[in-house]
């Protein structure tokens, strides 16, 4: 019969590589994780970690589990700031994954919102990518996910809900005022993430070229560096200017060249209350004007 702190033990494991630190993150002694590991294995009857030198590492059963336990875990969790907040009603603990770009624009607005209408809310955000920040959904590991999809490439996930909170643009950054993307056929450009490149070369293939890409980052302040330094040409979202924009560098908006930013959540509806709270200050936060 597995056991949820033995699996909780095994998520630590796997998730720092070290019985030391998964100690220290769930205030456990070094025996106590170790005497929990040993028992997880006696209860599947499988080898799940492997001593290698001064350290361990896993053994594909025990990936397998950790795995596993790490969804299990998350859930369990999830339902428990679901229960706590059905009681409490506008009370309780929500967990948001977002981009950067909308992690210091429309999250920011949205918390000092609900602090100030729901101080029994407790709204704890972490910068991650929209893939990982579904993956994490996915996994119970968070509540609430920001994401953004383009008109060609929209988000399907089972079991995931979005809720449309706004849009953002797509502009084009150089070095001078009112630039065009076909000025910039033979240009270097900076490219990002994959989604954010496959955006670019998706803009650029509709004014009837392929962008030469020589430098990458998907940084807001270092790609906005590289071009101001002469290093290429770059596009950025509207939401990543609100958060940071160099007087030296131009920005201009691409026409028809937009995105959907959706706040994503897990499972049937009702949303929690609390979760339900949070989603109405983030979009009442994505409306608000600059």
């Amino acid at each position: 019969m597995l056991n949820l702190v033995h699996l909780k033990v095994l998520a630590a494991v796997a998730r720092h590589g070290s019985v030391t630190e998964a100690a220290r993150e769930l205030h456990y002694s070094q025996p106590s994780v170790s005497h929990h590991l040993a028992r997880l294995e006696a209860a599947t009857g499988a080898k799940l970690i492997q001593r290698v030198g001064r350290g361990i590492r896993l053994t594909p059963e025990g990936r397998l589990l950790a795995h596993r336990a790490a969804e299990i875990v998350g859930r369990v969790d999830a339902a428990t700031n679901e229960l706590a907040a059905q009681v409490g009603l506008h009370a309780g603990h929500v967990r948001l994954a977002a981009n950067a770009s909308t992690l210091s624009t429309i999250v920011p607005a949205a918390a000092a919102a609900l602090a100030e209408a729901y101080p029994g809310i407790e709204l704890s955000p972490t910068e991650r990518h929209p893939v990982e920040a579904l993956q994490m959904l996915r996994h119970g590991e968070v509540d609430v996910a920001l994401v953004f999809e383009y008109a060609d490439a929209p988000v399907e996930e089972e079991g995931v809900r979005l809720l449309h909170i706004g849009d953002d643009s797509l502009n084009l950054l150089s070095r001078q005022p009112g630039d065009r993307l076909t000025n910039h056929r033979a240009s270097a450009w900076i490219g990002g993430c994959d989604r954010c490149e496959a955006e670019l070369r998706a803009a650029c293939r509709h004014e009837g070229f392929t962008p030469r890409i020589t430098a990458h980052s998907d940084d807001i302040v270092v790609v906005q560096s590289l071009v101001a330094a002469g290093i290429g040409v770059a596009t950025q979202p509207g939401l990543a200017l609100r958060a940071h924009h160099r007087p030296d560098v131009h920005a201009t908006e691409i026409p028809g060249c937009r995105r959907r930013i959706n706040a994503a959540t897990y499972g049937n509806p009702p949303d929690p209350p609390a979760v339900a709270c949070v989603l109405a200050a983030l979009t009442e936060a994505a409306a608000a004007p600059e």
